[in-house]
């Protein structure tokens, strides 16, 4: 700890936070074994009934379709894998409040930063954890726990753990509260420094009306009740009609025989019949349009592309020329681009809160510079060009660039203390 900081404590002016729990609230249960499948047979009056009852707080039968949704649907799977991939592929990094805007202790930021950024490189479940806080850009919601513990002497943050979706629950306040053991019906209050919650696109202020899932709902649902008629269609109507003509002084045992045999051709393609019968094969669909089936799934398909990743020629193209006249990939790359910028943005706000914080905070107090969570973009550039661009920012508009920034960007990692370094030529002033 630095010498201002021990000062402060000596004196008193730096107040503690509320300290958390120790240890791990949020234990694993039986019941969270069992799984509900409302996706199976749905229709629209049962996914209403859904809908409305995560707006009640009643969220389990709400996820456990979300989850559903995206095993069921291979498009659907793909375009909200690939939302996520494009934040969670990006490495993390810890930035001092100091870089960020201007703050009266430098040091006392910079120090923060160093602690929060040791913090978070010895969870090495960090990076499961952010996966699954990821999740939320499609449920709205997702929270995971702060595990704490004495180390050294000191409260440390050593985990975080997800919390699971069924665990989820909101009271009347409009509040989320957490099931365990004890609680199972009504869950228990979040205690202070002791959740992450992450809800990304909350529509109102409540956390169940947004989300990208749930705009997802009715196309999922058109989409899989026109395959649904396309696959009963396939078995009707792709195989020909199979007639036989018997005499009209056919017994009934023979027609049930023939009755039989017609049967028997739908899997074996072969049957013996007598001389007086005659067998016709009348191919279906000949001489009319295709049916629409293929046409209904596409549409929700690209429904389903656009409130994803906000256009659709970033996934599929169905013509030659269509790529052209839309506007290239170009175009649809920085819409994606911007949505994945406001999903960083957003992610960054959570951690800081919720993690970055409370590890500070209890360890400097509360006026402490508490760092930022980013995500470090990795824009293609030219680094000769950029190395050129820095040079004269700094040597003639005497920029004030950090140092780790520099390194980072470059990809020049900063040589250790003691380390030897190559000496350049330096030219005389």
């Amino acid at each position: 700890m630095g010498l201002k900081r021990l000062i402060a404590h000596a004196f008193g002016r730096v107040t503690k936070p509320v300290r958390p729990r120790i240890g791990q609230m949020v234990q694993p249960m039986a019941a969270d074994r069992w799984r509900d499948y409302p996706a199976d047979g749905l229709t629209p009056g049962r996914l209403l009934q859904i809908l409305r009852e995560a707006d009640d707080g009643a969220v389990d039968r709400a996820m456990a379709l979300y989850q559903q949704m995206e095993e069921k649907d291979a498009h659907l799977y793909a375009v909200a894998r690939t939302r996520r991939l494009a934040l969670t592929g990006l490495p993390w990094q810890v930035i001092s409040a100091a870089d960020v805007h201007d703050v009266a202790d430098r040091a006392a930021a910079d120090e923060a930063a160093d602690y929060c950024r040791e913090v978070l490189s010895g969870i090495e479940r960090f990076g499961d954890a952010l996966d699954h806080l990821s999740l939320a850009l499609g449920r709205n919601i997702a929270a995971a726990e702060n595990v704490w513990e004495f180390a050294n002497g000191e409260l440390r943050l050593v985990d975080i753990v997800p919390v699971a979706f069924e665990r989820l629950t909101i009271d009347e306040a409009g509040k989320l509260r957490v099931l365990t053991e004890q609680t199972p019906y009504e869950g228990i209050e979040l205690p202070p420094n002791k959740f992450v919650v992450h809800v990304p696109h909350a529509a109102g202020g409540h956390p169940m009306r947004g989300g990208l899932l749930r705009a997802s709902a009715i196309a999922y649902l058109g989409k899989h009740l026109a395959m649904k008629d396309w696959m009963v269609f396939a078995e009707v109507f792709g195989m020909p009609v199979r007639i036989a003509r018997y005499e009209p002084s056919a017994t009934p045992e023979e027609k049930r025989e023939l009755l039989r045999m017609l049967e028997s051709l739908r899997a074996d393609a072969a049957g013996i019949f007598s001389k007086a019968v005659e067998l016709q094969l009348l191919e279906a669909g000949q001489g009319k349009a295709p049916p629409p089936y293929e046409h209904i799934c596409e549409f929700f398909n690209r429904e389903l592309s656009k409130a994803w990743l906000g256009g659709t020629l970033t996934v599929e193209t169905t013509g030659a020329g269509l790529e052209r006249s839309s506007g290239g990939p170009g175009v649809h790359n920085e819409v994606r681009l911007d949505l994945r910028q406001d999903d960083i943005a957003i992610e960054g706000r959570t951690i800081r809160r919720d993690v970055l914080g409370p590890v500070a905070r209890l360890r400097f107090g509360e006026r402490v510079p508490v760092p930022y969570f980013r995500r470090q973009l990795e824009l293609p550039r030219d680094r000769r060009e950029l190395s050129e661009v820095l040079g004269r920012a700094v040597n003639e508009l005497r920029m004030r660039v950090p140092a780790r920034w520099a390194h980072e960007t470059l990809g020049i990692p900063a040589a250790g203390e003691g380390e030897e370094v190559l000496s350049g030529n330096v030219e005389a002033g």
